[in-house]
């Protein structure tokens, strides 16, 4: 049997030589760049740590430039096939300075702390052209709404459904009426009345700003059927001479959650007023800047209505009387303004989720 093909020259197989070099190829590889991985990693593990005050100047200025070069690294180590243990090496250590170099810079709480000190009344403000026109569409709503059905009482039902309306359709009594927003005698059906009016009006906030990218017109078209169907109750209440006391009723925790649904459809309005009118910007770039800041104000919406949520569950049960209502609906809506547009705080940019 002819053994000399089985060996190479160095007198070893084939592919015991073969292994050897790649070893060998590794190694150099490692030891000529060793040592610039060994430096990002040493930065990169103490500012995990929290280590800033540890580090150099130099370092803090090398570690964008070492994070190219270990990236380099990676590239090439990918592309000669070098051994398992280099490339998991790499890859952890490239995966980790990225979020050093790009990732975010603030926690959870320094965000919160931006978004609440600043940031959601800075975006709010940046679509006082939106909020506007949602709120003379929210008003003009409650108008249609009111004068439809005083004009032909079938619009009522049409407006309201029966789920909703419960026994506040006309021809009830005043009695009957008064009964629903005083008192113990419909304690759980008001409950139950206010549960399914918060619902709606959480479905109508995110549908509003979910259907801006249709140039807004479907979200303003939502805000008008909505109103529309608090001026028919609002019309109702009136004509047994309760107007005043349903409003108290309403404004409880409805300051806040109407004031959760005009930013919503402004918002969606924002997005949908990018798109038909970008301006001198590409409409890409328009619709995602318009988006970010609709999101940023969207995030304010959900604890808006978790604040609306908590005013419903308990204030609304404690207080049986007019003018607390109002006291405590109208404290609510100056604040919301105050905060909106009065309150500056932080200026610094928010990263929106």
């Amino acid at each position: 049997m002819n053994l000399a093909g089985l060996f190479s020259n160095s007198g070893l197989p084939d592919s015991v030589a073969a292994i050897e070099s790649a070893a060998l190829r590794s190694d150099r590889f490692r030891l000529e760049r060793e040592a610039d991985w060994q430096r990002l990693e040493a930065i990169v593990s103490r500012m995990e740590k929290g280590r800033l005050r540890r580090l150099s100047d130099e370092d803090l200025l090398a570690l964008p430039g070492l994070y190219r070069t270990v990236a380099s690294s990676l590239s090439i180590a990918r592309e000669t096939s070098l051994d398992a243990a280099t490339l998991a090496y790499l890859e952890g250590l490239v995966q980790r300075a990225w979020f050093v170099v790009y990732g975010p810079r603030s926690s959870l709480w320094d965000w919160l702390r931006g978004f609440l000190g600043g940031g959601w009344s800075a975006a709010v403000r940046t679509i006082w052209l939106d909020i506007l026109v949602a709120l003379a569409v929210m008003v003009a709503g409650t108008a249609v709404g009111w004068l439809l059905v005083a004009h032909d009482v079938d619009w009522y039902h049409a407006l309201v459904g029966g789920d909703m309306a419960g026994g506040r359709v006309p021809g009830a009594t005043p009695e009957a009426l008064r009964r629903t927003l005083f008192g113990e005698a419909d304690r759980n059906g008001m409950s139950l009345f206010a549960t399914q009016l918060f619902s709606n009006n959480s479905q109508v906030s995110i549908l509003a700003f979910a259907l801006g990218f249709a140039f807004g017109i479907p979200s303003l078209l939502l805000l008008i059927h909505n109103m529309a169907m608090l001026g028919a109750m609002l019309w109702l209440y009136n004509g047994a001479g309760l107007l005043v006391d349903f409003a108290g009723w309403l404004a409880v925790h409805g300051t806040t959650e109407l004031f959760a649904i005009l930013l919503a459809g402004a918002a969606g309005l924002h997005i949908g007023r990018a798109l038909a009118f970008p301006g001198n910007r590409p409409v890409l770039q328009a619709t995602a800047e318009a988006g970010r800041r609709a999101a940023l104000v969207m995030t304010g919406v959900v604890l808006m209505l978790i604040v609306a949520a908590l005013l419903e569950g308990f204030a609304r049960q404690l207080v049986d009387q007019t003018f607390g209502r109002f006291a405590i609906g109208g404290f609510m809506l100056t604040l919301w303004c105050a905060y909106f547009f009065a309150f500056r705080g932080n200026r610094g940019k928010v990263r929106s989720a």
